[in-house]
């Protein structure tokens, strides 16, 4: 199945077999004090240069979170989804459960977004779902419900079953739903990771949907976060994710080997081009570091 996203210039198409998409994540105020106070004073300066950065890093989409304890949604979401069109042109998640604050945004954001997100709730289903059928995006299907998040994969397959047969009913064809199976940190249950993978495996040889993932929730509470994540991308991948919302610069590595390894990236193109920029960049860095040192 293929996805298809649109932002202002560039189309953006999630499929099995195909290269990961890179949804950046970096815009999203939870644990971020700067990004915060940036939202909470209206300045939209910071939003602009984090969207940048992460398509510099490699972001193949770019997720629009504003949920800030105090902020203004109604006011904030539009704003930032708009900043972040004007400034690149890849296209946009945006990122809100908030009733009258995701339809605002939808209606000024242009191309064809992704909406993070809904889930097995009957309420959250009644809400959202009727928002992706009017203005014809794609959504991510989080695997939770009214009950919480399933402890087993049979019981993530079961939601999103659910929420992709609920989609088709209302006219929303299942290729616009991409199913998120939800990662949980191994530092609190040691099995956590294993349900995902057996999750992600089953949903996309059983429904055949596109699948996300926020993985960094995976290493929560551990010591040398990055090194597990890479290596739970990798697996993920492996098992059938094909977008990953990280942060670009941490994880853009691992997604690339993983590809690489896999077949996805004809005469490994795509990883050379990019180690071959990471070295001009350190060299560059490397001069001026060395500029900066020399006597006067």
């Amino acid at each position: 199945m293929k996805t298809v996203l649109k932002g202002t210039q560039k189309t953006v198409i999630i499929e099995r077999g195909q290269p990961t998409v890179i949804i950046g994540e970096r815009i999203n105020p939870t644990g971020r004090k700067k990004l915060g106070e940036a939202l909470l004073k209206g300045d939209m300066d910071y939003v602009r240069d984090q969207a940048l950065q992460q398509v510099a890093d490699g972001a193949d989409v770019i997720d629009v979170n504003v949920g800030v304890a105090g902020g203004d949604e109604d006011k904030l979401l539009p704003l930032a989804v708009k900043t972040v069109a004007e400034a690149v042109d890849v296209p946009i998640a945006i990122d809100s459960p908030h009733a009258t604050a995701l339809p605002a945004a939808l209606k000024i954001c242009p191309g064809r977004p992704l909406i993070n997100s809904v889930n097995g709730e009957e309420a959250s289903l009644n809400r959202v779902l009727p928002l992706v059928k009017e203005f014809g995006c794609a959504v991510i299907g989080l695997t939770m419900d009214d009950s919480g998040i399933p402890p087993t994969a049979e019981g993530r397959l079961a939601i999103a079953h659910k929420i992709v047969d609920r989609a088709v009913q209302m006219g929303i064809p299942a290729e616009d739903v991409v199913i998120d199976c939800l990662a949980l940190t191994v530092g609190a249950e040691h099995t956590a990771a294993l349900v995902t993978l057996e999750a992600i495996r089953r949903i996309a040889a059983e429904i055949g949907v596109n699948i996300s993932l926020g993985a960094s929730n995976v290493s929560f509470g551990l010591p040398d976060r990055e090194a597990i994540n890479d290596v739970f991308i990798a697996m993920a991948i492996q098992e059938g994710m094909t977008t990953a919302i990280v942060h670009p610069s941490k994880t853009r590595r691992a997604i690339l080997i993983a590809d690489l390894l896999l077949g996805r990236d004809e005469y490994s193109m795509r990883y050379i081009k990019w180690n071959r920029a990471q070295q001009k960049a350190a060299a560059a860095a490397a001069a001026a570091a060395a500029l900066a040192s020399a006597p006067a």
